[in-house]
């Protein structure tokens, strides 16, 4: 390999203040994670507004599976960003360029395995769940149609890696934007059949992902070809392997999380549809503190990784408590809104009484620990930044797992706010972890 290939600098993240620094990168990575959530919401306000309790359960318990999916983009993501911003903040950009390129091949190669298996699996998914027979078929309706888009999804994570470890945050902001707008117009109009488009109810709102996410990673991949980023025509599967050891953590523990939704939502069934519905609008809005967050943890990532590669572990830890100090303080105003006006909040994706009063229920409930997983989901990661993932792994894994039996439990005595409740706590739980293993400095020793 070599350095010959000219390639764009990486944006400097290694010296200068920090606040700016992070805010740098940090508010166009927020701007991306909530255009990831209006992504999401948009298709629950459609299909909930239009199509009724059914589909947007059955979206809702779709996505708990749609979850493993991006588990695997995760950990080419964090992978790809920690061992790529290493390169940066070496000097090495021409093999950082090597890397990205072999990972956003690999990236397309496994989306379509992971979505081919996936797509297998839905039957024996819904049978887990025991959804009920109308939220089962239009849940596997709108599933098998997004499965087919899984190569888009896992390559649009590789670049947006690639983008993010450059310090560049707001080409993916821009590519967002316009799946955002997109999506707002062709969501409607595959539902309903608006204009010469047919009718396809609940799966046209999967077509109107599947498409825009092939239209940006089109816009994507131009980009970063343009300016270097990438480079096809040397491989480094030996680095490649790198990224996937760092993200398989991360990888491991988005589908066991998954994997525990999926056994919630099977506790949550014997309350009926609306509650079905329920947790999927409050878990949606619930990401509204959960991308912001994301925001600042990816950037966060960034700058850890490379000051990391540039021999400066003290501002890089520096940088990883004022990520996480800026991300709570964000959540403190969803938390506020969900004790305020929780009705109001998920009366916007329902009209179902029902839904609205379970939903409202929720999202008083998780106000509490909304601050705390802000905190879990920053100092993740700057682990991630700097290749320490599998004890943040083991942390959060334990305490995700403890999410069955205490909502069995805790439903039996206090119905569906027992499932909140266990939610709330835990999710309190992993961000004390994730505090503390920062604190403790071990990920300093670690390689990527």
């Amino acid at each position: 390999m070599t350095e010959a290939r000219a390639v764009v600098p990486a944006t400097d993240l290694v010296s200068g203040p920090l606040p700016r620094a992070i805010m740098r990168v940090a508010l166009p990575a927020v701007g991306s994670a909530l255009l990831q959530l209006a992504f999401l919401l948009i298709d629950i306000f459609w299909v909930g507004r239009i199509l009724g309790p059914s589909a947007l359960a059955a979206i809702s318990t779709a996505g708990f599976a749609v979850w493993m999916l991006l588990a695997v983009g995760e950990m080419i993501g964090v992978g790809l960003t920690a061992v790529a911003a290493r390169r940066h903040g070496e000097g090495a950009h021409g093999l950082a360029a090597v890397v990205s390129g072999t990972t956003l091949a690999f990236a397309l190669l496994a989306g379509v395995v992971v979505g081919v298996v996936g797509w297998r699996l839905v039957p024996l998914l819904f049978a887990v769940m025991n959804t009920p027979p109308e939220v089962t078929e239009l849940g596997r309706r709108w599933l098998s149609t997004y499965l087919v888009g899984t190569p888009l999804v896992l390559g649009f994570y590789a670049a947006e890696a690639t983008f993010r470890a450059s310090g560049d945050t707001r080409t993916p902001l821009a590519l967002l934007l316009v799946s955002v707008l997109v999506t707002l117009v062709l969501d409607p109009v595959l539902i309903l059949g608006l204009g010469p488009a047919p009718a396809m109810g609940i799966g046209g709102a999967a077509v109107a992902a599947v498409g825009t996410r092939a239209l940006v990673l089109a816009f994507g991949y131009g980009i970063l070809n343009r300016r270097r980023l990438l480079r096809f025509a040397v491989r480094d599967w030996r680095a490649a392997l790198t990224v996937l050891r760092i993200g398989a953590p991360t990888a491991a523990t988005g589908i066991f999380f998954s994997l525990v939704y999926i056994g919630l939502t099977r506790i949550t069934t014997r309350f009926g549809t609306t509650a079905l519905a329920a947790l999927g609008v409050g878990h949606k809005l619930e990401g509204l503190a959960y991308q912001v967050a994301v925001g600042f943890g990816l950037a966060s990532a960034a700058i850890v990784g490379q000051n990391l590669g540039a021999g400066r572990p003290d501002r890089a830890r520096t940088a990883g408590w004022l990520s996480a100090r800026y991300a709570c303080a964000a959540a403190a105003l969803p938390a506020l809104a969900f004790l305020v006006a929780p009705a109001a909040l998920v009366g916007v994706f329902s009209r179902d009484p029902g839904v609205i009063a379970a939903g409202a229920s929720y999202l008083r409930i998780i106000a509490v620990a909304e601050i705390t997983m802000a905190l879990e989901i920053v100092l993740e990661g700057s682990l991630g930044g700097a290749g320490f993932t599998v004890e943040p792994m083991l942390w959060s894994g334990s305490l995700t797992a403890a999410r069955i039996p205490l909502a069995a439990w805790l439903a039996g005595v206090f119905g569906v706010a027992g499932i909140w409740w266990t939610i709330s706590l835990t999710a309190a739980g992993r961000g004390i972890a994730m505090a503390a293993l920062w604190h403790s400095g071990r990920w300093r020793r670690a390689h990527a």
